[in-house]
């Protein structure tokens, strides 16, 4: 481990693991379909438990509009009840990697009811895009999937938890959830975005409760929700959590500019108090250790921030996402005080100024976290498969042309599933997660070279190995997620090094 001088983490967007990697040699992938997957595929069901005979169809069609393919929803239905292949050209649904399919819902609590307790059978049910939840791809056509080949693919590797980007992001940098302290006080902005759950007599998640409407089977309609909001039920201490996307309370932000130009707007329902829980930047900040967090279109985006009608920010090519930057909701980063604008140029950075250069002069620090511009993230709904998979095969092989490359451990994952099916449970941890399974190369020197590491991870699991390799103290929400797992009768999570040899393999 110590051989390892620069930790890279690129974080791309919403693909659960069966999706891009189900079929990959010697990995537990695609029941019935790759022959070392190691469980038969459970149907998927309706509302009532009952095995669905065939697929719900993909509401409102399974494409972007504006693609030059065209998937209509009437098209998508009477599929059969099983994956199917989305890039499969025999196919009369086929869609190509470079297609934009629409996107599908992926929240806090809609992600634990498809998971259903471990049987992952009601992904089309809690979905509202039906069967595409099901879809894979042939990822034996990626530039990644060769790579994965060269060096170390994870296919036991979990989100840290349940849900979207925004929390995924903010539990790769503290392992926690953010916090909205009375957030059902009357003079709250957040007052009426508390989600609407379920609970049985021991605390536990039933589901979202059902709202007008719902349909009284998938196959009819997708599922209405009485309220799926931004904000859990206070806990038994009575705080509030931020599960589902909000903004940023500095620019960039997706709200726009309060009286102070470079906050967002708190009068905003979506605007997201400043958080102060420790991240892993504190922690390597605290022991002398460099980092930076680079992101693509980060200046363009602040750039764009101050304007009426934005076009980088949540739109035109670019997609700049604000919630996909954790850093930038903590009271470190405030851009209004002299000691946070100096943090924020010292941490937070562009990846077209900076990342490139960094690496090629030998510079980057000793851990860098790299965020791809939505349009290269490949985030269904905004991005394809295809051209993110181009731009990060050509960032490892800048990465591996980089002076610091003989010392390096480059580690490609997502934040979330983005919706998609996959077929294996996630171990019961706490009330956070871990959810569904993600796709997880490891690439470096000391990576074994043509290895499946089949070793349990989460998201935290890069903040293990680098606590562990900088003798950094252990943030509370590892300690907690291991404790949970331990105590459901699991095991806790690996730290990387299962992928690692202690002498270069190349």
């Amino acid at each position: 481990m110590n051989n390892i001088q620069n930790v890279v983490v690129i974080f791309a967007e919403n693909r659960g693991f069966d999706n891009l990697y189900g079929l990959f040699p010697g990995a537990n992938g695609i029941p019935g379909v790759n022959p070392t997957s190691t469980s038969a595929y459970v149907p998927q069901k309706d509302f009532d438990g009952s095995t669905l005979p065939v697929l719900p169809p993909t509401w409102g069609g399974m494409t972007l509009a504006g693609q030059s393919t065209v998937i209509t929803q009437a098209q998508s239905a009477n599929l059969p009840n099983k994956p199917f292949q989305i890039d499969d050209s025999k196919s009369p649904i086929f869609m190509s990697s470079a297609v934009i399919t629409r996107d599908l819902v992926h929240r806090f609590y809609n992600n634990q009811m498809q998971i259903n307790g471990g049987k992952n059978d009601k992904f089309t049910a809690y979905s509202d895009a039906g069967g595409l939840s099901m879809g894979y791809y042939d990822g034996s056509k990626m530039k990644l999937w060769n790579i994965a080949k060269q060096y170390t693919l994870a296919d036991n590797f979990f989100m840290g938890t349940f849900g979207g980007s925004f929390l995924t992001h903010q539990y790769l940098i503290c392992a926690c959830a953010p916090t909205y302290p009375n957030a059902d006080a009357a003079t709250s902005p957040a007052k009426n975005s508390i989600s609407a759950v379920n609970l049985d007599a021991s605390g536990n998640l039933i589901g979202l409760a059902p709202g007008t409407g719902n349909p009284t089977s998938v196959l009819n309609g997708a599922p209405v929700y009485l309220k799926d909001s931004t904000i859990t039920p206070k806990d038994a201490a009575g705080m509030f959590y931020a599960v589902n996307t909000m903004q940023p309370p500095y620019q960039p932000s997706g709200n726009n500019a309060a009286a102070v130009a470079s906050y967002a707007d708190p009068s905003k329902a979506t605007t997201l108090p400043t958080q102060s829980q420790t991240t892993i930047g504190d922690q390597l900040s605290a022991k002398g250790i460099n980092w930076a967090w680079y992101a693509g279109a980060w200046n363009a985006a602040i750039a764009d921030a101050p304007n009426a009608s934005r076009g980088v920010i949540y739109g035109g090519k670019v997609q700049f996402q604000p919630h996909h930057q954790p850093f930038n909701y903590y009271s470190r980063f405030d851009p209004a005080t002299a000691t946070g604008a100096a943090e924020r140029a010292s941490h937070l950075k562009d990846f077209d100024a900076s990342f490139l250069q960094d690496a090629a002069a030998g510079k980057l620090p000793a851990v860098a976290f790299y965020k791809p511009q939505g349009n290269l993230n490949q985030h269904a709904g905004y991005a394809n498969v295809s051209d993110g998979d181009a731009h990060i095969a050509d960032v490892i092989a800048k990465l591996q042309a980089s002076p610091q490359w003989k010392n390096m451990l480059i580690v490609v994952t997502y934040d979330e599933n983005g919706g998609f099916w996959d077929h294996v449970a996630p171990p019961k941890g706490d009330r956070w997660g871990p959810g569904t399974r993600l796709p997880t190369l490891l690439v470096s020197p000391y990576a074994k070279k043509g290895f499946v590491d089949h070793t349990q991870y989460d998201t935290a699991s890069i903040l293990r190995f680098i606590t562990n390799r900088y003798s950094l103290p252990v943030l509370p929400g590892i300690t907690a997620r291991d404790k949970a797992l331990v105590a459901n009768g699991g095991k806790p999570m690996g730290d990387l090094t299962g992928a690692l040899t202690p002498v270069p393999q190349e």
